[in-house]
């Protein structure tokens, strides 16, 4: 069976069947992300630069964003 003759009868399927191919599908695209060596490195860039970096709460964002737009008025 091809992709397209797959497609043409997914929407014949049960609401119920069809839920559980996209769990399944998730679940694969799941663990395919996980397996990817720079997903994972990118993972843990983002940890390492949360730990490290600077960070700023809402209030100074909040705050930041009210400056630069009286500036720019």
């Amino acid at each position: 069976m091809s992709v397209l003759e797959i497609l043409q009868e997914l929407p014949k399927l049960s609401a119920n069947d069809q839920e559980l191919i996209r769990e399944r599908l998730e679940a694969l695209q799941i663990e395919s992300l996980e397996e990817a060596p720079e997903i994972l490195a990118a993972i843990d860039a983002g940890i390492r630069s949360a730990e490290t970096e600077p960070s700023w709460t809402v209030e100074q964002v909040r705050g930041e964003i009210a400056s630069w737009l009286t500036k720019s008025s």
